[in-house]
């Protein structure tokens, strides 16, 4: 029997493109045009969060009412017109891409955000021509915003084979949920007793790469990962 097909699924925002900062200006000022007030440094924890948390966490508002629509539509033309231009690509990305693909891994990105912002965050990155799958806002539903869910399923790959790619807590919990493992990046601003849960932690991309050419870390045995679960703390997959 062949060896099932190995994937990673990774987050963009925070993880292959510098843009935390920029999404929590953007989320601050469209909050303030609707009278809310709330600092950039209280928001920039809560970007990783799926849209089903991020304004009741961050404002209060449930999502899917009228208020919620209207300041996310706000926040989103500031992020494209204000705030785009200052968005990079972490060091590597496209090496760690190119080199993952050569090897024959499968690659997937998962946003919760639309599918245009997604392609242009791709364009930033420098890797659209190398991402196999796409799982964006309008690949998800209310009330269960899972877009890890979603590009897990498009993978058509098996747990054991799959990994997360993120630099969030918010990352590490959801690929739980789905079933599996998780790589942390220190991208995110997250000290590493934060991502203790994640099978490994690197710098960014391109320590990422470094320990995969180094062949200090593999696809783990299988297993189900489950919410405190206790995985192994800032390891290497060996």
């Amino acid at each position: 029997m062949a060896p099932p097909e190995r994937a990673l699924i990774f987050d963009l925002d925070g993880t292959l493109v510098d843009s935390n900062d920029a999404h929590a200006a953007a989320w601050a000022e469209a909050l303030r045009d609707f009278q809310i007030d709330r600092e950039v440094d209280f928001i920039v924890p809560l970007v990783g969060l799926g849209p089903d948390k991020l304004l009741p966490r961050m404002a209060g508002v449930a999502p899917d009412s009228d208020l919620g629509r209207r300041i996310w539509e706000r926040r989103r033309e500031l992020f494209r017109t204000v705030y785009f231009d200052h968005v990079v690509p972490f060091p590597g990305v496209r090496e760690l891409f190119e080199r993952l693909r050569g090897d024959g891994v499968l690659l997937a990105v998962a946003s919760a955000t639309r599918r245009d912002d997604l392609e242009a965050l791709l364009e930033v990155a420098n890797v659209r021509d190398l991402v196999d799958r796409r799982a964006a806002l309008e690949d998800i539903a209310w009330p269960r915003l899972d877009v890890l869910d979603a590009a897990f399923s498009r993978l058509g790959t098996e747990g054991p084979s799959t990994l997360m790619v993120g630099d969030s807590p918010f990352d590490i919990e959801a690929a739980h949920e789905v079933g599996i493992g998780t790589i942390a990046f220190r991208t995110g601003g997250w000290e590493d007793r934060d991502l203790e849960e994640a099978l490994a932690i690197y710098d960014g991309p391109r320590a990422m790469l470094a320990a995969y050419d180094a062949h200090e870390w593999d696809w783990p045995a299988p297993r189900t990962p489950r919410p405190g679960a206790g995985l192994p703390a800032a390891s290497s997959l060996r």
